[in-house]
Order: structure tokens, then sequence, then C-alpha cells
């Protein structure tokens, strides 16, 4: 059995950890820029692992290839996810357009509404009157009252 030396000196054990490396490092700030190079690091030490005779420089050279072709095609064309809201727990922003319903009737355009598991003072957008249980849709908010129009 060899020392830990030896087995460090194995292209595939040197390769896979820098992947490993750089995959923590991804994890650990989610900039999404060391997500393709651990990749990069991952194929490299597969084709050590197979016997691909590239040598320490070949095996360089293949990661830093690989690691520029597959990070520019990755920004080029997958699709980024849409920037979630600015503050999560601004739960008044996340209800806009949320479906709900009319808890008491609306007189003179002001009643209540049940919308996303709470009931909240509302203004009818338009005014007017509407009756308990029509569903209504959230079109603004105004400090502690939504504003909502008919469904």
């Amino acid at each position: 059995m060899g020392s830990l030396a030896d087995l460090m000196t194995q292209p595939f054990w040197v390769w896979l950890a820098v992947g490993v490396v750089l995959l923590a490092a991804e994890a650990a700030t989610g900039s999404g820029w060391l997500l393709w190079p651990a990749a990069s690091a991952g194929v490299v030490a597969l084709l050590s692992v197979i016997g691909l005779p590239l040598g320490m420089p070949g095996q360089i050279a293949v990661f830093a290839i690989l690691t520029v072709v597959t990070t520019f095609l990755a920004r080029r064309y997958l699709v980024r996810a849409p920037a979630a809201d600015p503050d999560i727990n601004d739960q008044g922003q996340r209800l806009l357009g949320k479906v709900g319903e009319a808890r008491e009737a609306f007189v003179d355009g002001r009643g209540r509404a049940f919308v996303n598991g709470a009931e909240w003072p509302a203004d009818l957008e338009s005014g007017g009157e509407l009756k308990v249980g029509a569903r209504v849709v959230v079109t603004a908010i105004n400090g502690p009252r939504l504003t909502v129009k008919p469904a």
C-alpha cells in the first residue's frame, strides 16, 4: 500500500481534488463562475483514469480549454433564472396579482379581502360595492391596505 504522497501524485486524484475544491467554492459563493471549471477538472480526471497519455502539461491545457469553452457556452446558451423578489420577506409585494375573495361586503369601495391566507383591509380599484364571497385580484398595496378589483 502506497503512502498518501504516492496517492496524490496520481493525476486522477489531483484533478478530482481540484474539482471538489472548485465545486465547494462555488457552493459557498453561488456565483456560477466556478461550476464550469469544477466540471472541467472532473472531465480531466476521467481522461486521466481512462489512460489518455497527455502528461501534466497536456492535462492543464485540456483543463484550460474546457474551462473557457464550457464557461462561454454556459453564459451564452443557458437560460438564467428570473431574478427573485427584491425582498422575499416583503409579503405585501408578493401579494400583487394574487386572487382572493371578499370577506365582508365592500361599501363605498371599502371592505375586507382574504388573500394568501390572511384577511386584509381593502379598497376597490373603481370604488362601488362588492358582495361577500366575490373573487378579487390584488392590484396595489397602500400601506396596510390592498387595492383590489373584481376577478
